[in-house]
């Protein structure tokens, strides 16, 4: 039997008929059965590599084989999405909406093309992004008068926009939002949904009468990453960047940041409180109650395509992709076991219960290949799908279904009149699992050193007394070769003569001057305990006295 090879990531042929060939990964070769997967190829057992022993080899191979995505678009870091993988995105994306749409946030679309005037008001803002825009010179054969760039993120699109529609108090709070993709020139090697140059993006912008409102709203988008985190099952670290690493034009950077199976952090997204650094050089003004004119608050909170890359590396196991429940393409697939003589009557009596599953609400797919039912198997658990359900001779005549848990692997006999209850209940149960185990996960995953030696040959977050000097933290970096994440949230209070807010969030509870990051709010857990522990001990590095205590860690 003939292989061939086309380098590392290489796909291999096989012999005629559907018999088995090989597909080489690296090292490993890894069976396959041509002509009988979606794209006519049967699968085959998991992916052969494990998410321990090889995290970047599994990640790149399932979401190759669970057709998430396709990285041979001739632009590196521009990839296609595949239906299965976009239809992930696309339910996150209705999640985020959701979220939007209940406090109060409208959805926008700005274009793409943004002045390299109105990108370069904001000084700060400029020097961060001038490496990593892409820029249109010419239109058709002539030059352009005003060069233009590919937003990279979209304050300096908007904010000229947000001076024409502030004029007065009551225009405040401004609240929007838009989900598009953003460009950045990305130097460093890609890797599907972690890092790319064409970006799949989230962003609301927001503008509030004073520093008071402005925190509040970062307390309300603490809320809304709260709910949202659940339904993904992601739980997180939000912590203060440092000074050196906050958003370009930023007061101070919230960063939400989750923990992947090889120990290192992957940055989920970002929550920023600008107080007036854009609207000053936007001039974004409004006229108050007694007729002065005073600069809008801003923030702006952001997450990306980085989510999925998350739930894949967080959730899944050797055998492929565990997808949440409310993110999942398809939430249940039904697969017929066929035998000879009763095919038709088996995928008659799986239609039916294909419509009572969408009848109760559920995204559902039927599996009608052609195929041996468990290659089917196989494929499903490699995609992640929450719960496949067996239906067979013996089934249809006991009135029931076998329903088998992707997560754990439980499988069920029920009752075809308890289904409904049955699949409720393990979906919700199955969210709770995911959540759970992640969560244990990341608290194992964190480590606390006094000494910069016992961290050297440490993996996942490190913990440490830090006495507030950058010096310090750089060679905490050098030394245990880290990125510092940075610190529990600290309230941003506002300053002598700025006025602390009307309480215009009406009745979501969110006080003004708060912290921002609250016990109760899942991934804020970590960081409001280290706020609320005394550091009490000696910076990691010069060995004075400690004044917070700082997170670091090996980042993607």
């Amino acid at each position: 039997m003939k292989t061939t090879e086309k380098g590392k990531m290489g796909r291999a042929t096989s012999g005629k008929n559907g018999r088995v060939g090989r597909i080489r990964t690296g090292k490993l070769f890894i069976p396959v059965v041509q002509g009988m997967r979606m794209d006519g190829s049967e699968p085959t057992p998991g992916t052969g590599v494990t998410t321990r022993a090889d995290f970047g080899e599994w990640y790149n191979e399932v979401i190759e084989r669970a057709d998430l995505s396709d990285k041979r678009y001739p632009i590196k870091g521009m990839n296609v999405w595949k239906p299965y993988g976009w239809k992930a995105m696309r339910l996150i994306d209705g999640l985020i909406r959701e979220e939007m749409e209940r406090t109060g946030h409208g959805e926008v679309h700005f274009p793409l093309l943004i002045p390299r005037t109105e990108f370069a008001k904001e000084g700060d803002h400029i020097k961060g992004f001038d490496a990593e825009v892409y820029w249109v010179t010419r239109g058709g054969l002539n030059e352009l008068d005003v060069p233009l760039l590919l937003r990279p993120t979209s304050e300096t699109a908007m904010y000229p926009m947000f001076n024409l529609w502030i004029r007065s108090h009551g225009d405040l709070p401004l609240r929007i939002f838009q989900i598009v993709n953003v460009f950045r020139y990305e130097t460093k090697m890609t890797k599907s949904f972690i890092r790319v140059r064409e970006i799949h993006f989230f962003e609301s912008h927001t503008a509030h009468a004073d520093l008071g409102d402005a925190e509040r709203q970062i307390r309300l988008n603490l809320e809304i990453l709260e709910r949202f985190a659940r339904k993904i099952c992601i739980p997180h670290l939000v912590l203060m960047r440092p000074e050196w690493d906050k958003f370009a034009g930023a007061h101070y950077t919230l960063g939400i940041d989750c923990l992947m199976p090889d120990g290192k952090t992957l940055q989920l997204g970002s929550i920023h409180q600008y107080r007036t650094n854009f609207s000053i050089p936007y001039d974004i003004r409004y006229e108050d109650e007694n007729g002065e004119h005073r600069y809008a608050h801003q923030t702006t909170y952001g997450m990306s395509e980085r989510l999925i890359g998350a739930v894949i590396g967080v959730h899944g196991d050797d055998r492929g992709i565990i997808f949440p429940p409310a993110i999942a393409p398809y939430q249940a697939v039904v697969v017929p076991i066929l035998v000879k003589g009763k095919r038709d009557m088996i995928l008659g009596e799986s239609e039916l219960l294909m419509a009572e599953l969408k009848g109760m609400g559920y995204r559902a797919h039927l599996d009608a290949r052609d195929m041996r039912p468990g290659a089917k198997y196989y494929d499903w658990e490699l995609r992640g799908v929450p719960l496949r359900i067996e239906l067979g001779p013996r089934d249809i005549e006991g009135g029931q279904v076998v329903v088998v848990r992707r997560d754990t692997g439980e499988k069920a006999f029920v009752p075809r009149d308890r289904l409904g209850d049955h699949i409720a209940s393990s979906l919700s149960d199955m969210e709770a699992g995911l959540w759970n185990r992640a969560a244990e996960r990341l608290r194992e995953g964190i480590r606390t050193i006094t000494d910069l030696r016992d961290g050297v040959e440490m993996t996942g977050i490190l913990k440490m007394h830090w006495c507030g000097a950058e010096e310090c933290a750089r060679q905490v970096e050098i030394v245990l070769e880290l990125t510092i994440l940075g610190h529990a949230p600290e309230p941003d209070m506002p300053e002598e003569g700025e006025e602390g807010g009307n309480g215009s969030n009406g009745d979501r509870g969110l006080d003004g001057g708060s912290q921002p990051c609250d016990p109760g709010i899942p991934g804020c857990e970590e960081t409001t305990a280290a706020s609320r522990e005394e550091p009490g001990g000696m910076c990691i590095h010069c060995k004075r006295p400690a004044s917070t205590i700082i997170y670091a860690a090996r980042t993607y």
